[in-house]
């Protein structure tokens, strides 16, 4: 059994103060688009074996808390199909783990209700609970608290990862937030952003949505400048980067801009993905 698993980028990101649990508040709108991995998953003789990513560790875990959750042997041979670029921001991990869980439960008859894949899904990683679902989210709480929003889908858009960029750690990147004043202006950007979420209309108010406080660094990068030259109407970074995203009205245009970020970045041309 096969599945898609999509990559995300994240309309707007508000962080605020680290909360008790040690998590960090944040509001985000997420939405995916069809840039996607490949999963397969299928019953195998003993333990869990994941092949086509070296580097795997979140589709390991998923299935091995499905089998301690449903009191299963272990026995899966999964597959990763990786086109989703590692360490993007684009969340192709969290992905791959939710498409590895909603493939388990199906090949198991169905055993977990969707509140207790959720469960399981938090316990693997923030962004998991995300991709158990089609639409797009409002994220808020530690990022599992998940709310339906309808967005615009009439827009392209250009993914860039400069050549020589890597990702920075997600801890080194809320260090940075925690010692800045960010926090304090937390409830006044999210209220920005739940504003501006009452108020799309059109894809271009989707400008309108505050920038990923995570990655105030990429908004003066090369790449963002030269996206917004190109005609993007919004440009931004997705997760804590360090790929930098712009949405276009028209294929064309989006086209052109990808053509001519070739020779900076590895690129790639998306649309989103429809909810239900």
């Amino acid at each position: 059994m096969r599945r898609r698993a999509f990559a995300k980028i994240n309309l707007g990101l508000v962080v605020g103060s680290l909360r008790p649990d040690g998590k960090h508040e944040v509001v985000t709108v997420l939405e995916r688009v069809d840039l996607h991995d490949v999963i397969e998953l299928e019953r195998g003789e003993q333990g869990t074996v994941v092949v086509g990513l070296a580097e795997d560790t979140l589709v390991r875990r998923s299935l091995e808390l499905f089998d301690e959750r449903t009191r299963s042997e272990p026995a899966w041979r999964a597959r990763i199909d990786k086109r989703i670029p590692i360490g993007s921001g684009l969340g192709g991990g969290s992905s791959d783990a939710a498409a590895a869980l909603r493939l388990a439960n199906a090949l198991s008859g169905e055993l977990l209700a969707h509140a207790e894949l959720h469960e399981l899904a938090t316990e693997v990683g923030s962004d998991v609970p995300f991709f158990l679902t089609p639409g797009a989210k409002l994220a808020t709480g530690d990022g599992t608290e998940l709310e339906p929003v309808v967005l615009p889908q009439e827009y392209w858009v250009v993914l860039a990862l400069a050549h020589d960029e890597s990702k920075p750690s997600t801890g080194s990147v809320y260090d940075a937030i925690d010692a800045s004043a960010a926090a304090a202006e937390f409830d006044v950007r999210r209220g920005g952003l739940l504003e501006a979420l009452r108020n799309l209309e059109k894809p271009q108010h989707l400008g309108r949505l505050p920038y990923n406080q995570l990655a105030d660094r990429n908004h003066s990068s090369a790449l963002a400048s030269e996206l917004a030259d190109l005609g993007a109407f919004r440009i931004d970074t997705s997760g804590a980067g360090p790929t930098v995203y712009g949405l276009f009205e028209h294929e064309n245009d989006a086209r052109r801009a990808q053509q001519k970020l070739t020779h900076d970045a590895r690129t790639w041309l998306a649309r989103p993905v429809p909810g239900p």
